[in-house]
């Protein structure tokens, strides 16, 4: 939904307090400031102003600088004015200022000694767990340091080979348990319990501790710890350089990283660079509202892994690392290394060894849970908007594409159908709950669904019945006992608690309640990181309402609040970097020192927040008549995944965030969240007629495409401007084409973890030239989209790892690339994307249609892709097809088809034949493939033979028509820049046509190819 930017008050002492400069020039150029009469607007990135509770975050959603509403404190060159006067003291305190910042807390100065966090520690002793329980050793601390808060004296160590191809180590107070993240949350092998004692094992004593796949090795005096490839001894993880540190809230720890390797992940947050990490840049990992127009910015996600790609001896070799820890954290990546700084909990590594990507993610996404399976629907297109102002609109929207002939399966309500935008309310006026039953009555006898929106703040309402259930089961977080105040849409709110067991209980009630409203088909869980308009501890004001009564500003905070700075859970000794500029960890979103259940602080639990809710809400979705839930979700951890999709947040309609989409949605397939996309042609301002044209082509091919807007712009439906009209007609037109792929791309996400939107890396790890690509993209293993993302552009770029690649909307236009490391130049007018199929490929495809229902019964079309003019060459594909209501995604007699493909060309024979398990299913839906689209061979076929299940095609008794062959018109090749393009007169497609093969049944299709002089 919605957010927006900070309007600022004048700046004065009441509202803002100063983080100190964070180096000598930084320190100098404040210095100048404040010794001249006034502090006037300029920019000054080296220190930043700490709003108070006082601030009130302001804007028009969306209307000019928002979006939504800013979380993260407030931008230097957003400064007003401040005067100060000339004398003496003011000048000797000033100085004094300087000295102080150049030893401040998160930095030092060029000239300034640094400090000493920690000395780090040694090991005292190590023992083997018997029955390969692991290692378990206790670590010492060398010398005892306060910087940060007193080191904890021991730890304990704990290694583990857990399966063949993944260690884990966790580092850990020796003597207590500390925080980690539950259990019961992300399900996972437990660690040995903190005793304080001894435990019994066998000494162990060996330099080295190897599994099958990775090997665990140590220093003892100071501690150090590293991992390596038991095969080539490369090392993956080395912490030999730096000193392990260890306090309660601030955990230190490096590795070394060869300058060459590339790494990706560590979000979520917008990277303006491209999904490829860049040395340098900030990389803070803490849940915030805050637009995803800003860059390098900690935003909604929770994602401390990231995988590693190296280039060796020509071969990509890939493995990644995730530090399990829910806690704020910086991650500081400078080429040849990368360290953590963690601010509570433990160190909980787990190093996967690939080795490729795509075993990575295989590997990753068993560990954190593997994907939710998606209902079919869910890959077609979904509209919304924040402005829907009653159901005549949606209606309205409803007929527009209808009358367009715009394929939509998903209406969507922002909160305009909300009673005072009360969860789980209908609007009784606006949307009465007779009319809005009919309506969805008549889209879902069309085959369409409807999803509506659910923040997370419960209205305090005496009245309110969703409130008084859960003011009667206790399940709201606290602070100092009591509910925790904060405000949000319908003005102030309670958050329940989903770590709670009651308060999972009670939102699954009230989900069910909801539905039997109105039996929505998902829901759409916002605002969850969890964000909140105001900051610190609040009281319902006694001198004015809150809300205002029909206030146009209802994101500015009108309760009246106070901060809170008296514990070290809101005010911790190490500041990370929330925000873009170390805001308090409290600013609007809970109190730090709030508490869940059984006392847990939410300092440690902040950014499980939304993970905590998604787990909740699919409970309660898969609970409602046994069908498979769909649920998008803003704020996401480790695990999301296997409960929601995900959207990209508040984005801008601008080029440059058209191109950011690319990089974000790449980077939640690695984060084991496939179904992902962003808010299509921007959610504000209004975009350009060719900017919406150029992301309807893109977003069309995204996981999870639905255009979304902001009440302060301008309708963007894709029918307000006739050429987006015809672009979507076409883009759209190739999705629902594609959706039998896009839908076994989800059953394989599912059992895998592979992610249906792939950099180019993923299927061409050895291809060093595409490991920063970040403007083109894989849909599986071999459909890559190539999107214009320049203002004026009528062609792009394009790079193509070796091999030939087939333009799906014309199979004529093709692309020979041989090297593969010069760009190829495309044709793209105005209505055009261009989508290639890559050699090697047996694509299913059916007609397509405007609802997915509808095109899911259509016959199928077999696209196999050869090499061109091959001689000699393989092609492979499959197809799952199921009843996706189900909430299982499982292949079962009946319920499911499995089908595999494999076609070859020897000399002139060529071989299409499948494999299909669990055939029953596909036979009662009566799916058959009428056509075989055999591409790269040259001329026509000819004695063509038919066998199904093993018998003859008319002895089976099959319904198969006239057989016939058709040659496709001659090549238009494209090759390597300096090139050309070259005309040929041969043909590059093969069509067997006339076909009615059914698709729960094996057959092999051979026939000759001959070539007419």
């Amino acid at each position: 939904m919605q957010s927006c930017s900070s309007q600022l008050p004048l700046l004065t002492p009441r509202h803002y307090s100063y983080s100190l400069p964070r180096t000598a020039a930084a320190a100098l150029t404040f210095l100048s400031l404040l010794l001249s009469r006034h502090l006037v607007f300029t920019t000054v990135s080296h220190f930043t102003l700490q709003p108070s509770a006082h601030t009130q975050s302001s804007c028009t959603k969306g209307a000019r600088e928002g979006g939504r509403r800013k979380a993260g404190g407030v931008r230097t060159e957003q400064l007003e004015m401040l005067s100060f006067s000339h004398s003496p003291i003011v000048s000797y305190l000033l100085w004094c200022l300087v000295l102080l910042a150049l030893a401040s807390s998160n930095g030092v100065g060029a000239t300034a000694k640094p400090k000493v966090v920690g000395s780090g520690y040694k090991l005292v002793s190590l023992v083997q767990l018997p029955n390969g329980g692991g290692l378990v050793g206790y670590l010492q601390v060398k010398q005892r340091t306060s910087t940060y808060g007193p080191d904890i004296p021991r730890l304990r160590l704990f290694v583990k080979h857990e399966t063949r191809e993944r260690v884990r180590v966790q580092i850990t107070d020796a003597d207590k348990p500390r925080w980690e993240v539950p259990y019961n949350l992300l399900p996972r092998e437990p660690a040995p319990p903190v005793t304080g004692g001894r435990v019994t094992g066998a000494p162990f004593t060996a330099a080295e501790y190897p599994g099958e796949e990775l090997v665990f090795t140590y220093g003892r005096d100071p501690f150090w710890f590293a991992v390596h490839r038991r095969s080539t001894r490369q090392p993956l993880f080395n912490t030999s350089a730096g000193a392990l540190l260890f306090k309660d809230q601030y955990l230190e720890v490096s590795t070394a990283l060869p300058k060459d390797a590339a790494l990706y992940g560590l979000g979520e947050n917008t990277q303006p660079g491209g999904i490829r990490l860049r040395p340098n840049d900030p990389y803070t990992i803490y849940t915030t509202d805050i637009s995803a127009i800003n860059l390098n910015t900690d935003l909604y996600g929770s994602h401390p892994v990231y995988m590693d790609l190296r280039s060796l001896a020509g071969r990509g070799v890939a493995h990644a690392v995730l530090l399990l820890n829910s806690n704020g954290m910086d991650v500081f990546y400078r080429g040849t290394s990368l360290t953590y700084k963690v601010i509570g909990g433990l160190l909980d590594f787990y190093f996967f060894a690939g080795a490729t990507p795509l075993a990575v993610v295989d590997q990753y996404t068993s560990m954190i849970g593997r994907p939710a399976p998606m209902p079919y629907w869910a890959f077609g297109f979904h509209q919304c908007r924040w402005g829907y102002k009653n159901l005549s609109v949606v209606e309205g929207v409803v007929e527009g594409y209808r009358n367009a002939q715009i394929p939509l399966d998903v209406i969507w309500n922002d909160d305009d159908h909300m009673d005072a935008a009360k969860d789980f309310t209908l609007d009784p006026v606006n949307y009465p709950r007779p009319k809005l039953l009919a309506f969805l009555d008549k889209i879902h006898a069309q085959g369409m669904k409807y999803i509506v929106l659910i923040d997370p703040g419960i209205a305090v309402n005496n009245s309110y019945g969703v409130y008084q259930r859960g003011m009667a089961r206790d399940i709201f977080i606290k602070l100092d006992g009591q509910p925790y105040l904060a405000q949000v849409w319908p003005g102030p709110v309670y958050f329940p608690d989903f770590l709670n067991p009651n308060g999972v209980s009670w939102w699954i009630d009230e989900v069910r309640r909801f539905h039997d409203l109105v039996p929505v088909d998902g829901l759409w869980i916002d605002m969850n990181e969890a964000s909140n308009f105001c900051t610190g501890k609040c009281t319902i004001p006694k001198k004015h309402q809150c809300p205002i009564p029909d206030s146009k500003t209802p994101w500015v905070c009108c309760l009246d609040c106070k901060n809170l700075t008296n514990t070290r859970w809101d005010e911790p000794p190490y500041k990370i970097n929330a925000s873009g500029q170390t805001a308090r960890l409290g600013f609007n979103t809970i109190a730090t020192s709030a508490t869940h259940y059984n006392g847990i602080l939410e300092y440690n639990a902040h950014s499980l927040y939304g993970f905590s809710q998604a787990i909740a809400t699919h409970k309660a979705l898969q609970g409602l008549q046994g069908k498979r839930p769909f649920i998008l979700t803003r704020s996401t951890f480790v695990g999301s995944g296997a409960y929601a999709a995900h959207w990209t947040g508040d984005n801008k309609g601008t080029w440059e965030n058209l191109r950011y989409s690319i990089s974000t949605m790449l980077n939640f397939g690695i984060f084991g969240m496939p179904m992902v996309g962003s808010d299509i042609c921007g959610f504000y301002p209004s975009p350009t007629e060719e900017l919406c044209n150029r992301w309807i082509e893109l977003g069309a091919f995204y996981p999870f495409s639905r255009d979304h807007a902001n009440f302060a712009s301008p309708r963007q439906e894709l029918y307000v401007w006739e050429s987006v009209a015809k672009s979507a007609r076409n883009a759209l037109g190739m999705r629902y084409k594609l959706l039998p792929y896009l839908y076994t791309l989800n059953y394989e996400a599912h059992l895998t973890g592979a992610p249906v939107a792939r950099p180019v890396f993923f299927s061409f790890p050895d291809f060093t030239p595409c490991y920063g690509l970040s403007t083109q993209f894989l849909l599986g293993a071999g459909v890559m989209v190539s999107p214009v993302l320049e203002e004026g552009a009528t062609s792009v770029r394009a790079l193509f790892p070796p091999g030939t690649w087939y333009n799906l909307f014309d199979t004529t236009k093709v692309v020979v690339s041989k090297a593969g490391e010069a760009p190829v130049r495309l044709d793209a007018p105005l209505n055009e994307i261009n989508v290639h199929v890559y050699q090697g490929t047996v694509l299913p495809m059916q007609r397509g249609g405007v609802i997915s229902r509808d095109a899911r019964a259509t016959p199928f079309t077999l696209v196999v892709a050869f090499p061109l003019g091959a001689a000699q060459a393989d092609a492979e594909g499959a197809v799952y097809v199921d009843d996706d209501e189900r909430p299982e995604m499982a292949l079962a007699e009946g319920q499911a088809t499995y089908v595999r493909f494999h076609a070859s060309v020897r000399g002139r024979a060529v071989t299409v034949r499948s494999e299909a398990l669990m055939g029953s299913y596909s036979l009662r839906a009566g799916l058959v493939i009428e056509k075989l689209t055999v591409l790269g061979l040259e001329g026509t076929g000819k004695d063509i033979s038919i066998v199904v299940d093993g018998a003859d095609a008319d002895a089976a008794a099959v319904a198969t028509s006239s057989p016939y062959f058709a040659a496709g018109g001659g090549a238009k090749l494209q090759g390597e820049e300096g090139e050309g393009v070259e005309d040929s007169q041969r043909s590059v497609e093969v069509d067997v046509g006339g076909l009615a093969l059914p698709l729960g049944k094996s057959f092999t299709v051979t026939w000759n190819m001959q070539i007419e002089a």
